[in-house]
Order: C-alpha cells, then sequence, then structure tokens
C-alpha cells in the first residue's frame, strides 16, 4: 500500500510539473513589420531621420489635451508630414497608459474587429508591447471582437502608425492593435460601445484613415473637405450623410471618401455624446502634393484631433445638446414663419436654461445645397441668447445685402447653421491666431469685417491667406492699410441641422 501511494505521489508531481512546463513553453509570436522598405524606410536610422524631418515641420497647435487624432496611412514619401502634424499635436511627455489603433482592413472583410493578442508589434524601432490582458478582456465582450489572424497579416493601415509612436513617445504605454473588418453600423456601434469605458484621459486613441480615393486633385480637395467637416461636427449621423452625399455627386473616379471609414465611425460613435470635446482640423494634402504624385489621381489626406475643450469656458456658460436643438428649431420656426408671414413667432420660454437667457453675440447661417444663402450676425446684445439667434434668423434669410430675401419655395432646401461668440480679445500678430480655433475681426476707422472659424478650415487656408481674405473682401481693407488696423479673434460654439 505504501508503496502504491509513492508511485502516484510521484505520478503527480510529474503531471503538475509537465502541465507547467506546457504554460510556460507557450511561446508569444510577434508580428513582424511587412511594409518596411516600401511604405517607409527599412533601415533605421533612415526611418529617425526621416521623421526628424517630418516633426521638423510640424506646427504645434494645441495644447496637451489631445484625447484622439485621426492620421493617413500612406506610404510616407505621400502622407508622412500630414501624419507627423497630427502627432505632434500631442504632448511628448505624456505617459499613456494604453494607445488603442483603430485601422480598416484592406485585404479581408470580416463581420466586427480583429485584435491582435497572440505577441508584440514590431518595426524597425524595435518592440511595441501589446497590451494582452487588456486585448482579451475586448474580446471577450463582444462576439464581434476577436482574433482573425489574416487581418493582420498583411495590413498596412496599422503598422505604418507605429514608428510615428515609437518615435515621438516615451515607451510608457502599450498597444491594443485592432483591424475593423466591417462597415456595417450595427456592428460598429457595438464595438463603440466596448471600446467608450477606455476612452480616458489615461489613454490615446489613433485612428488610421486616408480619405479620397482617386479624383482629380482639385475635386479631392473639395470632397476630403466636405469629408473632414463632418467629422468635426461629432456626429456618426453627420459623417454617414456626408459620405453618402459625397457619392451620390459622382464625381470622377472617386471610390471612396476614405478607406477608414469604419474606424473614423466607431471614434464617432464614442465620443458623440461628449460635449467638452472637439475636433479641430490640423492639416490637408493630398497625394499630388507630394514629387512623388501625379494630379490626375490622387489620394486624400487629413490630420485631425479631437481634444478636450478648455476647462474655464470664454462664454461663462456651456450650452448642452437640448440648448442647441431648442436653437435651432427657433431659427427654423423663425425663418418659415417670417417667409410665409412677415412676422415672427412667438417663443415659449418656459423650461429654457439659463444658458439660452444670457445675454451673447451669434451668427445664423443659411446654406442652400452647400452654398451659402445668407449670414448675419453680432457680437454683444444685452438681448437673451435665444432672442439674438431668432432675429438674426430673420436677417440672415430678409437682409443678407448679398442676397434676394429667401422665398417660400426655398425653406425645405435651406440648411442652417449657428455659431454663438465669446467676447472678442485684441491681438498684437495674427501669430496668434489659432486655426480652426478663432474668428477673426478687423477694424480700421470705419471699415470692419469678420470671418468665422470655420471658414479658415473650410478653405484651408493659412493665418495669412485667412487675415488677407477678411480685411480685403469682407472690411474693404487695403493690404497696405492692414499694418495699422486693429485685429481681434474670438471663438464660436458652432452647430447645425442633421
Amino acid at each position: 500500500m505504501l508503496k502504491y501511494l509513492k508511485t502516484l505521489i510521484f505520478i503527480l508531481i510529474v503531471l503538475h510539473s509537465s502541465c507547467n512546463a506546457q504554460e510556460k513553453s507557450k511561446e508569444m509570436i510577434n508580428r513582424k513589420p511587412v511594409v518596411a522598405g516600401r511604405f517607409y524606410p527599412l533601415d533605421k536610422n533612415e526611418l529617425k531621420n526621416e521623421l526628424k524631418d517630418f516633426f521638423d515641420k510640424a506646427e504645434k497647435k494645441y495644447p496637451d489635451n489631445i484625447r484622439a487624432l485621426i492620421a493617413p496611412h500612406a506610404g510616407y514619401v505621400y502622407s508622412g508630414e500630414v501624419a507627423a502634424a497630427a502627432y505632434a499635436q500631442i504632448d511628448a511627455k505624456k505617459n499613456y497608459k494604453r494607445i488603442f489603433i483603430l485601422a480598416p482592413s484592406h485585404y479581408m472583410a470580416f463581420a466586427g474587429a480583429s485584435i491582435y493578442n497572440i505577441g508584440n508589434y514590431e518595426t524597425p524601432l524595435g518592440e511595441l508591447m501589446v497590451d494582452i490582458e487588456t486585448a482579451n478582456k475586448l474580446i471577450a465582450q463582444s462576439k464581434y471582437i476577436a482574433y482573425v489572424p489574416d487581418a493582420h497579416t498583411q495590413e498596412h493601415a496599422l503598422e505604418v502608425q507605429l514608428p510615428f509612436l515609437q518615435y515621438y513617445l516615451k515607451p510608457t504605454y502599450k498597444i491594443v492593435p485592432m483591424v475593423i473588418g466591417t462597415q456595417n453600423e450595427k456592428i460598429i456601434k457595438e464595438i463603440a460601445a466596448v471600446l467608450k469605458p477606455y476612452f480616458t484621459k489615461d489613454n490615446l486613441f489613433v485612428i488610421s484613415s486616408d480619405f479620397s480615393h482617386y479624383p482629380a486633385y482639385q475635386d479631392a480637395r473639395f470632397v476630403d473637405s466636405l469629408t473632414a467637416n463632418a467629422i468635426l461636427k461629432n456626429s456618426p449621423k453627420t459623417l454617414l450623410k456626408q459620405v453618402r452625399e459625397n457619392s451620390e455627386k459622382h464625381i470622377k473616379h472617386l471610390v471612396t471618401s476614405m478607406c477608414g471609414f469604419s474606424p473614423v465611425l466607431t471614434l464617432l460613435y464614442i465620443t458623440q455624446s461628449d460635449r467638452n470635446l472637439q475636433y479641430r482640423l490640423i492639416k490637408y494634402q493630398n497625394s499630388g502634393d507630394s514629387p512623388y504624385g501625379e494630379k490626375e489621381r490622387v489620394v486624400g489626406y487629413n490630420a485631425i484631433v479631437a481634444s478636450e475643450s478648455i476647462a474655464e469656458n470664454p462664454l461663462g456658460f456651456n450650452l448642452n445638446q437640448k440648448d442647441k436643438e431648442i436653437l435651432l428649431k427657433i431659427a427654423r420656426q423663425t425663418v418659415e414663419t417670417y417667409v410665409k408671414t412677415g412676422k415672427k413667432p412667438q417663443i415659449d420660454t418656459s423650461g429654457f436654461s439659463e444658458a439660452l437667457k444670457t445675454p451673447a453675440g451669434a451668427f445664423v447661417t443659411l446654406n442652400k445645397q452647400h452654398k451659402l444663402r445668407g449670414c448675419i450676425g453680432i457680437f454683444h446684445s444685452d438681448l437673451a441668447l435665444y432672442q439674438v439667434v431668432q432675429n438674426m434668423a430673420v436677417s440672415a434669410a430678409m437682409n443678407d445685402p448679398r442676397f434676394s430675401p429667401v422665398q417660400e419655395k426655398e425653406l425645405d432646401k435651406l440648411h442652417i447653421e449657428i455659431s454663438v461668440l465669446t467676447p472678442m480679445h485684441k491681438i498684437n500678430s495674427m501669430d496668434e491666431i489659432e486655426m480652426g480655433k478663432h474668428g477673426i475681426y478687423i477694424k480700421k476707422g470705419y471699415k470692419h469685417g469678420t470671418l468665422l472659424p470655420q471658414v479658415a478650415t473650410d478653405n484651408h487656408w493659412t493665418r495669412e491667406q485667412f487675415v488677407n481674405y477678411c480685411a480685403q473682401y469682407k472690411a474693404g481693407i487695403s493690404l497696405s492699410e492692414l499694418k495699422d488696423a486693429d485685429l481681434y479673434v474670438y471663438q464660436a460654439i458652432v452647430f447645425e441641422e442633421d
């Protein structure tokens, strides 16, 4: 009996040791670089030098509050400057816990997203640690998230983002590499719901996307501007509508508005309810701007960041989603009633927030089939914001000297946008203007004019172009007079009808 027990104990010890040995022998399988030498340099030093050149050209526009970015994934000779412009907005000293990288699948379609959870990623600059624990948690949470090996094997859209992270940030983070293989809105919405709890200040979201494929140079600039502006609204519905309208324009050779549609839409589903988040356009180019590209058929690249609003609101109040919907409803009903009857409708203010009753300046813009149909506003007022919006809606429809009064037959074709303005403050140099954030007001004697912040981004202007256009065409101030003119900036809370 004693001999039998000794034998049994020996067998159990061997089996236990064998199991542990098997677990420990399970090796990680790193994902090796597959487009190094094609999309970007294979040599480590050459790659570092190229990245340094890109970042040296990048302009830092926003301070230390970046939560997500959209960067292109083409060959570096075409899109490297635009990608670096996006990454350069990040605080390089920040210690991120995780960086989620969402990329589209170019080589296979599948119903969901694939996370690499069997090893780390490698590039010529070294190894990036994958957060295996988080990857497995996400896989366990959704039937639409799994590890699909072939999704990662040849995919370049994720890989080309990694050297920018390695070069620019301290290696305190782990990555969560995700390839999305579907454009199904329901599935994308569920993936976004699973990722949303991770959209915190400790984590960064990198969205990999090129834009238009393959229209002519000027057509690309036009359609890429429309798509970028839709993203800036932080609304999945707006983006879906714009992508559909881009397709309906039948632009020659336009295959897609953006190949990273699914990752971008995922991000918008995550952020749409965050009213403290603002999307900003940093830089635009297309492959026709590269010495290696042609103008006849191009690919577009936008650098876009999502950043937290500054905690101290210069307006002194915030507008929530309900406030914005009320103001848009007031503007719509006012325009329709006034055009039909010549009278403004009565407004029931019961239930209005304090923000709607606070005096503020505002502009109301009317567009018709993507073209300006009227825009009038004021910077200061003693009237409540809702009253200012009603008055400006009437003025935009009936009193803009550039247009004839709006007719009843046009009402169902109008699209309304409202810009609520912060107080102006004088600046000493145009270098103080933050493009996409500041509107400008120029004054010299009795001459004056203004342009809203979104005008600069819509037209992809430089600061000098922004100021010069406002001076010459809005204020009637010549370029020789401009050097002695007073220059002011203001910010705007901009929202529009869906």
